[in-house]
């Protein structure tokens, strides 16, 4: 198969062998396009993937908020139930030494029956733990004689409840228990629990869906990108990425980026294309020619002066298709940019003037004023063989359209800038406007210029040697004829 035949296919392979990718299957009945080239496998879509991964650290972060705030809280809980105890305890402890047990005992069963609901818990016993006075029927079980708050399990109206108790020795053995509830602020620490729950479930659901709704947008942009893929490897390389009207977010960015570089494919494609006709084009002649000369001296056998023209003259024709595969070489050289590496200084008033004397005894056989200007010593940085060629180019094609007895002027100028314009001027037929962005394109040959030998390489080989050497190559009227400007910068890596 030829590779012109299918070049986007082919592009796309390359660029997918360069990346470590296979080649992909063939798409199978009823398999859209977009299952063809991305194999959707919903738990590992890298949205999803990020948004779960979000998720759980927004519950980390949550919950590394929420434990020394639990803490806090409990030992804040803790410590305010201590001092209230304590100041009972203190108040309980203080009337006993001043009014002596049956005034306390009478004390705490008044406020016992006064304020049944408050919470609180109280016991005055004896040394024998049996009950004077109280809420509480008698002695806690597993309530030690230590002095100092315990927390205990008491029978309520048959249901166990944890309670704090604060053991407080008194005189003659008498003891006084003082406590709450340990269960009182319960109600707040379920709240604190099911509002975290709450927010983790809100954490959990909002992250999730922002997940699904990210993975559904780049889904989206994938089956754009995978049916233009799809388009262009078909054939259509005019398939381009929507973009929406005055979108700047990423997505819209990241195709803008993939259709200039589409552009570009599609103008390299185009310019094989061109290139492989042209050349198809400019070989057919030289080699009609040579079978022609070759076939005439076997059928003839013309005798041996005849014989050797036609020989020199086949020699010319195979001189001209290897002076055209030669120019391709080059250019190809330099488009890769690996004569940059061996870039030295050099003087460009010396290239100019070794190569205007090279091309004078051309311009006086063909009756041409070949004049040669130059401020003095002009260093750049470059290559000076591509340097003369080019030069050597453009005074060529100003030789081959210059009118009779005109003039051609070769000119150097320094910029104010640093940079340095190489003119070749002529007063000959110049170029028409429509033609001039044309005549740098390769095998490009205008209507002026069919019957003068060469294969529209010369202003090619320039424009690369320009962009090589990080300048452009200008062409401009001169009132009459053409004024062809190649800019260099002396600081050109």
């Amino acid at each position: 198969m030829d590779i012109f035949e299918h070049p986007a296919e082919h592009i796309v392979e390359h660029l997918g062998a360069a990346a470590g990718l296979s080649k992909p299957a063939p798409r199978a009945r009823g398999v859209g396009v977009l299952g063809r080239w991305w194999p959707i496998r919903p738990l590992r879509f890298s949205a999803l993937t990020l948004a779960l991964g979000y998720v759980t650290l927004s519950i980390v972060v949550l919950a590394v908020f929420a434990a020394p705030l639990w803490f806090g809280w409990r030992e804040a809980i803790e410590q305010g139930r201590a001092e209230l105890l304590q100041e009972e305890a203190i108040w309980l402890t203080d009337m006993f030494q001043k009014h002596g047990p049956e005034v306390l005992a009478a004390t705490i069963d008044r406020r016992v029956n006064k304020e049944p609901a408050t919470g609180k818990i109280v016991l005055f016993a004896n040394a024998a733990h049996a009950r004077l006075a109280g809420n509480l029927h008698g002695w806690p079980e597993g309530m030690s004689d230590a002095p100092g708050p315990q927390q205990v399990s008491i029978d309520s109206n048959g249901t166990q409840l944890r309670v704090v108790l604060m053991n407080v020795p008194l005189a003659n053995g008498y003891t006084l228990l003082v406590g709450r509830g340990a269960s009182r602020f319960r109600r707040l620490e379920l709240f604190f629990i099911y509002g975290l729950m709450g927010a983790a479930g809100v954490v959990l659901l909002v992250g999730v869906l922002s997940g699904l709704m990210i993975r559904r947008a780049f889904l989206a942009e994938v089956q754009n990108i995978s049916l233009t893929a799809s388009a262009i490897v078909e054939g259509n390389l005019t398939r381009r990425l929507p973009v929406r009207a005055g979108g700047a977010d990423e997505l819209d960015m990241l195709a803008q980026t993939v259709n200039r570089m589409l552009d570009q494919i599609e103008q390299l494609i185009h310019g094989v294309r061109n290139v492989a006709n042209a050349i198809a084009h400019d070989l057919r002649t030289p080699l009609t020619e040579l079978r022609s000369r070759l076939e005439g001296l076997s059928l003839s056998r013309p005798p041996a002066p005849l014989a050797y023209a036609e020989v020199e003259a086949a020699v010319a024709d195979v001189d001209r298709v290897i002076g055209l595969f030669n120019a391709l070489l080059r250019l190809a050289e330099i488009d890769t940019g690996a004569r940059r590496s061996g870039f030295v200084e050099v003087d460009l008033a010396t290239v100019l003037g070794e190569t205007v004397e090279f091309y004078q005894p051309v311009a006086e056989l063909k009756g041409v004023t070949l004049e040669f200007n130059t401020p003095g010593e002009l260093k750049v940085s470059g290559d000076p063989l591509l340097l003369t060629q080019a030069v050597g180019n453009l005074i060529d094609n100003a030789l081959k359209f210059a009118r009779e007895r005109g003039t051609i002027v070769v000119a150097a100028v320094q910029r104010a800038d640093g940079a340095v314009e190489l003119i070749v001027a002529d007063d000959g037929p110049g170029i028409s406007d429509a033609e001039k962005p044309k005549v740098s394109e390769r095998f490009y040959r205008g209507d002026a210029s069919r019957g003068t030998p060469g294969v529209g390489l010369g202003l090619s080989l320039v424009a690369a040697v320009a962009k090589l050497h990080r300048g452009t190559l200008e062409l401009d009227d001169n009132h009459p004829g053409l004024r062809a400007t190649l800019l260099l910068f002396s600081a050109a890596p």
